[in-house]
């Protein structure tokens, strides 16, 4: 028993929460909102891309399927409360990084579209992969100053003169 309860608190502290990495409020919202849309986009479109009799516009509106079902369970659980392991897995999808969350998601929104390269997997995937970027920026951090970055090249320049100077004189 004592083994089951130090397992979450050092899965907890390898990863912290989106909030410690530097991602808004605000945010973090528009990636929820992003992926709930993303959701509903991919069912509606995999719902229409089942009906037909071509066998790999059907595996890509089920794993369209599939993938609304998941962004729904990672972004907004509280759609599935029918489910009891709702909760557990929006914790872990919320300690995972931003980084790998955009990896997930665009990985996920890819698939129907190499299954089956149509116009509805095509638009049903695409709010689902720009949540995959949305935390992919979010991963990226924010953007420097220009004075910062000035300063930065101006000690680039001077190492690199010195290393020519040095070069020369020796």
């Amino acid at each position: 028993m004592s083994g089951s309860g130090g397992v979450p608190a050092a899965s907890a502290s390898s990863a912290p929460p989106a909030q410690e990495e530097g991602m808004t409020w605000w945010y973090r919202w528009l990636c929820r909102l992003s992926g709930v849309l993303g959701a509903v986009s991919c069912a509606i479109s995999g719902l229409f891309n089942c009906i037909t009799i071509h066998p790999l516009n059907i595996a890509a509106g089920v794993w369209m399927i599939m993938n609304a079902f998941i962004l729904l369970l990672c972004e907004a659980p509280f759609c599935c409360q029918f489910i009891e392991f709702a909760n557990t897995v929006a914790e872990k999808v919320d300690r995972l990084r931003s980084w790998q969350k955009a990896v997930f998601y665009c990985g996920m929104a890819v698939v129907p579209i190499v299954i089956s390269l149509t116009l509805t997997t095509l638009l049903g995937n695409a709010i689902a992969f720009a949540t995959g970027v949305l935390y992919g920026l979010s991963a990226l951090g924010k953007k420097g100053d220009a004075i910062s970055y000035a300063r930065i090249q101006q000690q680039r320049q001077q190492a690199d003169e010195e290393k020519l100077a040095e070069t020369l004189e020796g």
